[in-house]
């Protein structure tokens, strides 16, 4: 299955200075992206990306990732857009070369297949990663009446549960 947003590069294209590419996806990409990601709407996503060798088969990408989303605020429920931007770094490696260090601190491995990275991929990543899983439009508070308390015909079933 082909990515929402594929933008293949040949590694081979690589000089001794590194390549820079531009993404940018077009109108059908960022309705695809939005509806991957669950969001309201994306009416930009690009991403500026910088590749060299770091090794002899490790192709590092240095990215930064600027998008306009329109997501539903957790507190209000009203949608709301807000613009992203992230820098990040990642490494395409080949299949099965990925290691398995969980620190959370260590560069992303993304192996790539046929000599290609997909950048557009690595970009929709970035992005999933970058956004809030509780978006919150800014100045949204919660209403001063709102409680962590349950009521209503369950509330005795919950505490009952809860003691045992």
């Amino acid at each position: 299955m082909t990515p929402e947003l594929h933008r293949p590069v040949a590694l081979d294209r690589l000089g001794p200075h590194g390549l820079a590419v531009e993404v940018e996806a077009n109108a059908d990409e960022l309705a695809a992206v939005a509806a991957r990601l669950r969001v309201l709407a994306l009416s930009s996503l690009q991403c500026a990306f910088r590749l060299r060798r770091v090794g002899a088969a490790t192709v590092e990408a240095q990215g930064v990732l600027r998008a306009r989303v329109t997501e539903t605020c957790v507190v209000s429920l009203d949608p709301f857009c807000h613009d992203v931007q992230e820098a990040f770094t990642v490494h395409f490696v080949p299949p099965g070369a990925e290691d398995d260090n969980p620190d959370p601190e260590a560069t992303d491995q993304i192996p790539y297949a046929s000599n290609a990275a997909d950048l557009g991929e690595a970009t929709v990543e970035q992005l999933a990663l970058a956004l809030d899983p509780f978006p919150r439009r800014p100045g949204a508070e919660l209403p001063a009446d709102v409680t962590d308390e349950v009521s209503g015909p369950f509330a005795a079933l919950l505490a009952r549960r809860a003691r045992e």
